[in-house]
């Protein structure tokens, strides 16, 4: 009679744990509809955070741009001076060198203004490309030296 009992309790036991451990394919499908769902909020909020960490890096960039472009503005006010001070022969030269230079400076600036944010596929390019003249515009105004004779 123990023996009964307790196969029976064994059976009973096991039957339990298995009726309750499935699940209702309704019940899977709910589960799964809320994990999909959890992933598309996780990866909205993703992009949010991307699009505002490329929005602050833009505004950063334009930021320490437009420091140097104001940086060679002063150096062109500086060289002009300089440029005064010089014999006739070498001024116009000089005029014409620093004239190229403030005329490409007045050109990344437009460009930096032009620039819009919303155009983030665009920003990789445009940055590389713009510090790239940024240096080579860094370059001519070291390069440019008003010799004193």
């Amino acid at each position: 009679m123990k023996k009964t009992i307790f196969t029976l309790a064994i059976t009973m036991l096991m039957a339990g744990t298995m009726f309750t451990g499935c699940q209702s394919s309704s019940t899977k499908v709910e589960n799964a509809q809320d994990k999909v769902q959890e992933a598309k909020d996780k990866v909205i909020e993703a992009k949010q955070e991307l699009n505002q960490t490329i929005k602050d890096s833009i505004q950063q960039f334009k930021k320490e741009s437009q420091e140097q472009i104001n940086a060679n503005e002063k150096s062109i006010a500086e060289f002009k001076v300089k440029i005064a001070k010089e014999r006739k022969e070498n001024r116009a030269e000089y005029e014409r060198q620093l004239t190229l230079l403030e005329q490409k400076n007045n050109q990344m600036k437009k460009d930096l203004e032009e620039f819009r944010e919303d155009q983030k596929d665009k920003w990789d390019a445009f940055r590389f490309k713009f510090k790239h003249d940024m240096a080579e515009l860094g370059k001519a105004f070291k390069n440019f030296t008003v010799k004193n004779k």
